[in-house]
């Protein structure tokens, strides 16, 4: 009985974790906002490559 973990208790108090604010993520924008963002980076790829070729 003396190595039953269950009765185990610890001395000392836990203080919560502080809250974090969730950062920047692109799965939490919106599907039009992740289109546009898209359709932004597409141009200006296509620019780039314009650009390189002129």
């Amino acid at each position: 009985m003396a190595s039953d973990t269950r009765l185990h208790r610890h001395g000392h108090t836990h203080a919560p974790a502080p809250r974090r604010e969730a950062g920047f993520s692109l799965l939490r924008l919106s599907a039009a906002r992740r289109i546009g963002l898209a359709l932004i980076v597409v141009a200006l790829l296509w620019g780039g490559v314009l650009w390189a070729l002129s």
